[in-house]
């Protein structure tokens, strides 16, 4: 009999030793911010802010990368979560220029983060976008050519079959492209590294301080079951994790899990599956993605469940993707097995609003959050300071509710996800 694999520990757990528990708010106190959320997005807010002399107070429910920031699956993709295509039609050119000139700029604040307080997240360049459908692998090149010709991106290489057979060892795909100004990394390594450089610069983070009361007012507050802070402006950098807090948010942005899986280190056998160091996401609406470890690992992703609490063993779940790509790989053991929570909207476009005069939120990042969170904390910490002009770009990206609210959005994304998963088999 096989022994579960625990869903709450992931790869980057076991090779990321966790800094020293952090305590929890006890009392009362006073902030210029409060922040909600210590992942990537509320971070890098809390270290831009502290950075410029700004008092920040950062409240996390459990611990520093709990939550999607520090589980899901690394891969630093170039544009905002759709394509500039989509962004040009709801935006129009000029605006859908500027998200795409912001989204590269997240990879340069990436690097800049990691180089300024000596992050070693692993970072590995080279994205493949794998087809499993013919008429993709056309899109596929008309987009490469796009990005190349209309954004000065020449950095996307069109893959027929066998150029993509070549670097991909599945049957599942009929071409694509790669994407050598995009990556991946670890992001639990990243969290980390960012809450570090926040605490240096004078913000302080409480752990296991979940927010049961956001009481609004001017000034607003935070309150747990131990304490509370009061401040000027309130973030909310929660992605899918806020549960009742913010009815707003919640209203806009839909909690799903998602589950992944390592592999034993392989050796030569990776090669069965893969023959470069890029990463892979597929074409598939439920996306499959997958990338080589520094130790040697398939890091495999797939399959959506739309819950926030996990199975107690996730690996059937991600075997059974797994083996529908790599059927050569469908017995290689799993070392690690978990799962993570993040946020998504109707139109996958992020959630970026001021709620209140001095309640503001970034959320909603469906699956990009790994480049956009820090770049968007930036912006919500720019926003805190008077400018403006990026915050209101991003807040005219159509989110509307899901229908139902709170209430009935999970059966109707539950119905709609199946509908896209029939299609991608179809």
């Amino acid at each position: 009999m096989t022994t579960p694999l625990p869903s709450d520990r992931s790869y980057y757990a076991a090779v990321n030793p966790a800094p020293a528990r952090r305590g929890a708010l006890a009392g009362d106190m006073r902030a210029d911010v409060a922040i909600i959320g210590a992942g990537l997005t509320g971070l890098s807010a809390a270290l831009h802010l502290a950075e410029q002399g700004v008092s920040v107070a950062v409240l996390e429910q459990k611990r520093v990368g709990w939550g999607a920031s520090g589980r899901n699956g690394g891969q630093v993709h170039s544009g905002q979560r759709r394509e500039q295509d989509e962004l040009e039609a709801t935006v129009g050119k000029a605006d859908a220029r500027k998200l795409w000139d912001m989204a590269e700029e997240a990879k340069l604040l990436l690097r800049a983060l990691m180089e300024r307080h000596d992050i070693d997240c692993a970072y590995e360049p080279g994205l493949i976008h794998a087809d499993h459908k013919p008429s993709y692998v056309e899109e596929s090149r008309a987009y490469a050519e796009k990005l190349a010709r209309d954004y000065d991106y020449p950095h996307v290489e069109p893959l027929d079959r066998e150029q993509l057979r070549e670097l991909v060892r599945s049957d599942q795909y009929l071409g694509g492209s790669i994407d050598r100004g995009a990556g991946h990394l670890d992001p639990l390594a990243l969290t980390y590294g960012l809450a570090s450089a926040a605490e240096a610069a004078g913000a302080r983070i409480f752990e296991g301080s979940r927010v049961r009361r956001l009481r609004h007012g001017t000034p607003a507050a935070l309150e747990t079951e131990k304490g509370s802070v009061t401040a000027d402006t309130i973030l909310v950098c929660t992605d899918g994790l806020l549960e009742g807090v913010e009815p707003a948010v919640e209203r806009h942005v839909m909690p799903i899990a998602n589950h992944i899986a390592t592999t034993v280190p392989l050796g030569e056998r990776l090669k069965e599956a893969l023959t470069s160091r890029a990463a892979v996401s597929d074409s598939r609406f439920v996306v499959y993605y997958f990338r080589p470890t520094p130790d040697g690992r398939l890091l495999f992703g797939g399959g959506e469940t739309y819950s926030t609490t996990l199975p107690k063993d996730v690996s059937p779940l991600v075997r059974r993707h797994l083996a529908n790509v790599f059927p050569q790989l469908k017995d290689v053991p799993f070392e690690h097995a978990w799962g993570g929570v993040l946020g998504v909207t109707p139109t996958r476009q992020p959630f970026v609003r001021a709620i209140r005069p001095n309640v503001l939120t970034a959320a909603g990042y469906s699956g990009q959050g790994v480049l956009l969170a820090p770049m968007f904390g930036k912006i919500l910490a720019e926003a805190v300071k008077g400018r403006l002009d990026r915050f209101d770009l991003l807040a005219k990206l159509p989110v509307p509710a899901f229908p139902g609210g709170t209430w009935l959005r999970k059966p109707i994304l539950v119905a709609a996800m199946s509908y896209y998963a029939l299609r991608d088999r179809l």
